[in-house]
């Protein structure tokens, strides 16, 4: 069984190709990504699988019942781009100014899209169900995964797998983890207010600029000094903003930034912790304040078990030649929300492009992948799809 699927997906390696160069050319932001759903749609109406548009939002389910009983596994990619302009000299260069796949997703459906249409045409030695996720809004909290799983797109679905073709690792590379794999990924916005004036009569105001940057420093003291060291955790402030002009000291002040975790209580712990010491400063500099901080994506958590048969199943494929555990990686992933429904495992593709000039990281203007890293993610995925009915 294997070998056929091999053989389909080998032969549909420039379908796949062409179908990813054409998602690069036509990228859609988040949460408005309703051509690239339509095509998605129409690919597997084409082919005339089982298929379902407006999941969740501009989701799309597509779904394959084998000639024989088992599982029903699910295999998910999201589509959504970034609002980046794309800098690349290629003849797939984005056509939409400010617009561009930076981070694989165009891949990640190529490499679904014709995984399914293998398995869908292998249909009369299938075992079991197979359920295609296809998800918008990865980049973007509160993200597409919540939605699509309240909208049903996990219902009867036994065990998930997915994969992000990552640039940082050389194509032929496979990367797992049991246990937290990505960190949780929340938002903060600070309001720091106080009461502007001339700069030349300081002694007349309440410094906004002064009291944001204090609390820009006080925040460096949680991750250092209050968090104990053996767990990993950021506050990262990545936006300061208190226009005026060079004369005048500044009523307002605005920090933006992030929180990154792999623990509920270390969580709750810094988003207290942060209060807490916003409030302090300000009461200090007689500020008022506002503070919110806005809940991301939880941490992506790896099943033991699956994770374990995912590594087995890699080392079916010819052309992965590393097989290695991973440090957690403190970029999120709304994958995390299927991981706390059902049992499933995520993992990386090497997808670094070889080359002077490439190998550019994830949400640069200038990234791209090795598309050979598609075909070994469909080979992986779909190993994993078709032996999981296997007993144990």
């Amino acid at each position: 069984m294997l070998s056929k699927l091999f053989v389909k997906l080998e032969n549909y390696y420039e379908e796949m190709i062409s179908i990813r160069r054409y998602l690069h050319q036509h990228p859609e932001l988040s949460f408005k990504e309703y051509d690239t759903a339509k095509f998605i749609q129409g690919y597997y109406e084409k082919l005339g699988i089982e298929v379902k548009g407006n999941v969740g939002g501009n989701g799309v389910i597509a779904r394959i019942n084998g000639n024989k009983p088992g599982k029903t596994v699910a295999l998910r990619a999201d589509f959504d781009a970034l609002p980046i302009q794309d800098e690349k000299d290629v003849p797939y260069k984005s056509l939409f100014p400010g617009v561009m796949h930076a981070c694989g997703h165009d891949g990640h459906t190529a490499t679904l899209l014709v995984l399914a249409k293998s398995l869908y045409e292998l249909k009369d030695d299938l075992e079991g169900n197979y359920v295609f996720i296809h998800q918008h809004a990865e980049e973007y909290a509160p993200g597409g995964a919540k939605p699509m799983i309240e909208d049903g797109c996990l219902d009867g679905v036994d065990v998930i797998f997915g994969t992000h073709l990552w640039a940082s690792e050389p194509v032929g590379t496979i990367q797992y983890r049991v246990g937290p794999i990505m960190a949780a990924a929340d938002r903060f916005e600070i309001e720091v207010q106080g009461k502007g004036g001339h700069g030349a009569q300081p002694h007349k105001t309440k410094d906004a600029i002064v009291t944001a940057s204090q609390i820009v420093l006080n925040l460096q003291q949680i991750v250092s000094r209050k968090v104990n060291p053996v767990d990993s955790a950021v506050v990262s402030v990545g936006s300061f903003t208190a226009q005026n002009a060079f004369n005048v000291i500044a009523d307002k002040a605005k920090l933006i930034g992030t929180v990154r975790t792999f623990n509920g209580e270390l969580r709750d712990f810094i988003e207290a912790e942060m209060e807490r010491i916003i409030h302090g400063t300000c009461y200090i500099s007689n500020c008022s304040y506002k503070f919110d901080f806005v809940r991301g994506y939880p941490a992506v958590v790896n099943h033991e078990r699956e994770t374990e048969f995912l590594i087995s199943c890699a080392q079916e494929v010819p052309e992965v030649s590393v097989i290695e555990e991973t440090e957690p990686q403190m970029g999120g992933e709304d994958f995390a929300y299927y991981l706390e429904k059902i049992p499933g495992t995520f993992f990386y593709t090497g997808a670094r492009p070889s080359g002077e000039d490439t190998g550019y990281p994830h949400h640069h203007p200038k990234f791209d992948i090795d598309e050979r890293a598609m075909l070994i993610a469909a080979k992986t995925l779909g190993t994993a799809a078709v032996k999981v009915h296997q007993p144990e």
